[in-house]
């Protein structure tokens, strides 16, 4: 039987994502990227590392887009609340195999519930839901953002996650590019965050003055180059690390 994909190589896997046989080459080439697989496909389990990195490639163009949408939404404060949900949802998955995109999508929407003015409590609510509900309440207090402007962050944010994972409740693809992405931009960042627990505090969120007041001016005149390396926005989130030096070879 002829490969699902190409339709010229021998199918040899069953390829749930395909509902047919594909052949290895066009399962180690295109798993995760143009065919979006299901997260209980066994096929996935190989070469993590590797899909993660290729994941996040693809993810990295949609998340250049997301952040310059937040920026016009609330500057830097609304930009910072999306980059907590990415930073809690590599604390939390990181080492979760079985992680699926559901359980964030699940976590946005009972927050967008309470953000409403009318909202029903739910009758159990996901550990993941409870936690990163947490994180959000405390940013929200502290930065005071505003109730509608939080609600357009989350919207934002679901509307990311569907279009990346390709709206399949069942699928990792968003999980795997936000690890495969901050991994690759923000490696201290992402080594810091692999090495905590999920009951520590991890998310300390840098004040105006931890900001060079230049690269402020300068996000705030060039809004096109919100989330690339060298803009202050994708670190509002991040854990409070020792002092980089920028030189040459350093990926911010």
């Amino acid at each position: 039987m002829k490969c699902a994909y190409c339709h010229t190589g021998k199918g040899k896997r069953s390829c749930p994502a395909l509902a047919g046989l594909i052949c290895s080459a066009c399962c180690g080439e295109h798993r995760l990227t143009t065919i979006r697989c299901p997260a209980d496909c066994p096929y996935l389990e190989a070469g993590t590392d590797y899909q993660r990195h290729r994941v996040g490639e693809l993810f990295r163009q949609d998340r250049r887009r997301a952040y310059r949408e937040v920026y016009e939404i609330g500057e830097e404060k609304a930009a910072g609340l999306l980059n907590l949900i990415e930073v809690a949802c590599f604390s939390y998955f990181h080492d979760k195999s079985t992680a699926l995109d559901g359980e964030i999508i699940a976590a946005l929407q009972f927050i967008r519930r309470l953000l409403s003015p009318l909202h029903f409590p739910a009758p159990a609510v996901p550990a993941f839901s409870q936690y990163l509900h947490k994180e959000f309440k405390a940013y929200l207090a502290q930065e005071k953002i505003g109730q509608e402007k939080a609600q357009q962050v989350v919207d934002l944010a679901l509307s990311l996650i569907n279009q990346f994972s390709g709206g399949g409740l069942q699928s990792n693809r968003f999980i795997t590019g936000v690890i495969g992405c901050l991994s690759a931009d923000y490696p201290d960042v992402a080594a810091h965050l692999r090495s905590q627990g999920t009951d520590q505090p991890r998310i300390v969120l840098a004040g105006e003055d931890d900001i060079s007041p230049a690269l402020q001016e300068e996000a705030r005149r060039d809004k096109s180059r919100i989330a690339l390396p060298g803009s202050t926005i994708p670190e509002l989130a991040s854990p409070r690390l020792p002092a980089h030096q920028h030189g040459p070879g350093c990926n911010h």
